[in-house]
């Protein structure tokens, strides 16, 4: 009798285990997942290159992985999903444009290796466009300190604000190298410029192999998992510490004598920066810098991103990084194709499905911020 009586003791214990596990898990992680798996499942069904799609799957998982990555500190720091993201892609953007000026000016040329030319004119690339990003950064931080609250409205409008403000640069700088000037006008910068001659593909062609039909980008990713590391140790040292604590609990903080305000810009100013070295990843995968209005909605697709990994706007972890940006992008990555196949007649739905799923993830972890069901 008694052996009975603990076992139904124990019952609840376990049933409660088990709706505690699915709960941290999460239903939209569940879904995305599912919905992975199925694209997958339907992919070899009609015969397709699983192979081939899984190594793509792989290359953007490392293109979007340290934007994807930005969100942590800022999240972390209490200023919430930084849609924000794009005043550190800017910044990147004008790192890269002074690197290939660098290039066209001879500045590399007394480096005869091709694979460590484009390393080098990359790295000239993410120097430039973090000290950039850093200092947009420090001033966005100050601008979100004084309407503490309303960070998520704010920063979408300052991320809009300021590709606004650039696309009016982009079309007044001066440059020389004609790879970078808009051939009709002869001035201003191309709405695509090609990086074949400076570092497009210099991480990706770096330790780069064949499995089969599968190409795997092990440069790429490597970039990616080392600021992964980076950033999981730095969110374990004392200021990192400090910086999560300020986030989570503010009031306890400053009674434990942290400056919230400068934590918060700390935050701020590490995501942005992460936010170009982020782009400068991105366009050396893609082969080409995407100007103007191209990184409009970047902001939206790397939240949604960690958001399905498992982020709340409250708290982020490099395992939601790794998750959601893998999730994320695999849905895209073979949805396009599949589409295609499934429904040639049917055009759009590729689009269609990446714009619910980001959406629709931002306003589930939306409706949850406040407590909401």
């Amino acid at each position: 009798m008694s052996s009975l009586s603990e076992a139904k003791a124990e019952q609840p214990s376990i049933l409660h285990t088990v709706q505690k596990a699915a709960a941290d898990f999460g239903l939209p992680r569940v879904i995305i997942l599912t919905t992975f798996i199925m694209l997958f499942v339907l992919a070899g069904i009609f015969n397709m290159n699983l192979p081939s799609f899984f190594g793509d799957v792989l290359r953007r998982w490392g293109m979007w992985g340290i934007l994807v990555l930005a969100m942590v500190p800022s999240i972390q720091s209490g200023i919430g999903p930084n849609f924000g993201i794009t005043v550190g892609i800017l910044g990147g953007m004008l790192g890269a444009v002074l690197s290939i000026e660098m290039r066209s000016a001879g500045v590399f040329d007394f480096i005869t290796n091709a694979t460590m030319f484009g390393i080098s004119t990359a790295m000239a690339a993410i120097v430039l466009g973090v000290f950039f990003a850093s200092i947009m950064g420090a001033l966005y931080g100050m601008l979100l300190n004084r309407v503490k609250g309303s960070e998520m409205a704010v920063s979408v409008y300052v991320g809009f604000s300021a590709l606004a403000i650039f696309n009016i640069v982009w079309a007044l700088i001066p440059v020389r190298t004609s790879t970078l000037i808009l051939p009709a006008t002869g001035s201003g910068l191309r709405q695509m410029i090609n990086l074949t001659d400076d570092f497009g593909g210099a991480f990706d062609g770096l330790f780069r192999f064949q499995i089969g039909d599968m190409t795997v980008r092990l440069g790429l990713l490597s970039v990616f998992f080392v600021c992964c590391l980076l950033m999981w140790l730095f969110m374990r040292s004392r200021l990192g510490m400090m910086m999560s604590a300020a986030g989570s609990n503010p009031a306890y903080a400053r009674a434990s004598g942290i400056n919230v305000d400068r934590m918060r810009i700390l935050g701020t100013t590490i995501s942005t920066a992460l936010g170009a070295v982020g782009i400068i990843i991105y366009a050396q995968s893609f082969g080409f810098l995407q100007m103007y209005n191209a990184p409009q909605f970047y902001g939206f697709t790397v939240v949604a991103s960690v958001l399905i990994g498992g982020a709340t706007v409250k708290r982020a972890r490099i395992f939601d990084v790794l998750l959601g940006a893998f999730l994320f992008n695999g849905i895209l990555t073979i949805a396009l194709p599949l589409a295609n196949v499934m429904m040639p007649d049917v055009p759009g739905v590729p689009e269609m499905l990446r714009l619910i799923i980001t959406n629709g993830i931002i306003l589930y972890a939306l409706s949850k911020a406040k407590g909401g069901r």
